[in-house]
């Protein structure tokens, strides 16, 4: 591991001075570069953790789009084009962080509901992606400015740990859908061997094996895949079962296939669209900043400093830019996912992520990547979002050490946080089921809803902009916590050191050091640590 001399890296850890990195315990830090084939390997581990939510957004999107079958297998290959630029871009010119970009859930329901939209009026999926293309690059010209002029910067000084634990807890939360693990089907032993591998890698043979360590993901999920692939093979899996492994469509997947700008046509742009869209990336925006603290945490470097978090937020409004050129009907952000694998194996490596965003780049292209990507049964990814998910909920955790637990008023506010953030997006998900039985739009049923029941403010509400607004930011789990954290930590009477600020300076100090890739270019100093801070 690359040795840190910089002095603002020390922290005091057991009575002595070691370096953050040091002190969380990674096997490569941020500015470590392993050999390249192992590099290719830990980037693809650092994809197959968001494997799932990458391949579900586009068969959603195009599932409701009506999209036919080989236009879908070219939208998935393109957020996997979308997403291996969006990474360079950000950990090049961005934050830096070692942070995938990738499809955001975040813009599936302001999506969905202008599919809704448009395919009342009988517009099909050709004119529909279209729509969504110019409603995402509108929306995130605005974004680009908000992060670069520092907007979404200012927030780092209404952020305590009391508020990015709740957040940070929440995003794991989230980001696992019960409903992969619990459902009656459910092939319980290939669940389980998935997961006993990933933990019989990661926590009980690292210390006998670098590669154990290093490939945990990556090794559970070949040899459950392995094992369900014979399975299918020989017939105790049969195509009914939730472990069944698919092999035909990769035999009828194309070679190559052709993913270009523009390549559904030119994009429309509708006023009230790009303010659904747009109310999405709040919503993002929010849950990147979580990102952002919870990947600090996880790789031992301080808190982000607003300069990085202009950076990232800015970057991030490129690559939604790009992914509405490129015509994903969907958005970039950052991922949680990678996050869990980078607490699960140690590498926190920028150069690492790079790597594995070109080889994402590069099979976007290749059709027969997409489909064997399919082929990985349910079961498995079940698992690997318990690993994973579960690590981020506990990064969140860890910030509470420098909290005063001994506070009523941290306790509450925690609290508060956490439930309401849990309980409001269920609320939501209420008013899309019941609004999918009144046969109507989830955000025309919810405007319904509040103009009737709110008798004062009920028009004011029931604004379209308005209501889609908070339909979407409160369907979006961090999002809520994080909110009511913010509002109730700053203006509830607390002290700095019991809300964990006076700690967290201590360990951000020196982070305004934040060295972008361009001024790195202009110094001339290529030796020079590019985040002295981390």
């Amino acid at each position: 591991m690359t040795e840190n001399t910089g002095n603002s890296d020390d922290i005091e850890a057991d009575g002595g001075s070691v370096s953050r990195e040091e002190a969380s315990f990674v096997e490569y830090g941020i500015e470590d570069k392993p050999p390249l084939g192992e590099s290719v390997l830990l980037g693809l581990q650092h994809y197959l953790t968001m494997i799932g939510a990458t391949v579900a957004i586009p068969l959603i999107l195009a599932g409701a789009m009506g999209m036919p079958d080989g236009e879908t297998a070219r939208l998935v290959g393109t957020f996997f084009v979308v997403s291996g630029i969006a990474t360079l871009l950000q950990t090049t010119f961005g934050n830096r962080y070692p942070i995938v970009q990738g499809g955001t859930f975040a813009l599936l329901a302001p999506a969905l509901a202008i599919i809704g939209a448009l395919g009342a009026q009988g517009v099909g999926w050709e004119v529909t992606i279209l729509e969504l293309q110019g409603a995402i690059i509108a929306s995130a010209v605005v974004q680009v400015g908000l992060g670069y002029i520092g907007v979404l910067g200012k927030l780092k000084y209404y952020l305590s740990p009391v508020v990015i634990a709740p957040v940070i807890v929440l995003i794991g939360l989230s980001l696992f859908d019960v409903a992969d693990v619990t459902t009656v089907d459910q092939n319980w032993w290939l669940l389980g061997l998935t997961l006993f591998l990933i933990v019989l890698f990661s926590q009980y043979l690292d210390q006998y094996s670098r590669y154990a360590k290093l490939f945990p993901v990556l090794l559970g999920i070949a040899v459950a895949w392995i094992v369900a692939a014979v399975l299918s093979f020989t017939g105790v899996y049969g195509s009914e079962t939730t472990g069944y492994v698919d092999t035909g469509a990769v035999a009828e997947a194309s070679l190559i296939q052709p993913i270009v700008p523009l390549q559904w046509g030119i994009p429309e742009f509708t006023f009230a669209f790009a303010i659904g869209i747009f109310a999405g990336i709040l919503a993002s925006m929010v849950e990147s900043l979580g990102d952002y603290y919870a990947v600090a945490r996880i790789a031992g470097v301080g808190a982000p400093s607003e300069k990085r978090i202009n950076h990232g937020i800015g970057m991030e409004g490129i690559g939604n830019i790009i992914a509405g050129i490129m015509g994903t009907g969907n958005g970039s952000t950052s991922y949680g996912e990678n996050i869990g694998a980078i607490g699960i194996t140690g590498v926190a490596s920028r150069y690492v992520v790079q790597i594995g965003a070109v080889v994402m780049l590069v099979v976007g292209f290749i059709g027969y990547f997409g489909a064997f990507i399919t082929t990985i049964p349910a079961p498995i990814v079940g698992a690997l979002y318990i690993a994973m998910f579960g690590q981020i909920a506990a990064v969140g955790l860890s910030n509470l050490k420098y909290v005063d637990l001994d506070s009523s008023r941290n306790v509450f506010i925690i609290g508060i946080a956490l439930f309401m953030g849990l309980a409001i997006p269920v609320y939501m998900g209420n008013i899309e089921a019941a609004a999918g039985a009144a046969d109507m739009g989830a955000t025309d049923y919810f405007r319904e809803e509040i103009t009737s029941n709110a008798a004062v403010i009920g028009p004011i509400l029931g604004q379209q902009v308005i209501s889609d607004t908070i339909f979407v930011i409160g369907s979006t789990t961090m999002a809520v916590g994080g909110i009511i954290a913010v509002l109730l930590d700053n203006t509830i009477r607390g002290t700095r050191e019991e809300r964990g600020l006076t700690q967290w300076d201590q360990l951000a100090e020196g982070e305004d050091e934040f060295v972008t890739y361009f001024e790195q270019m202009r110094s001339g100093d290529e030796q020079k640590p590019v985040d002295q801070a981390d």
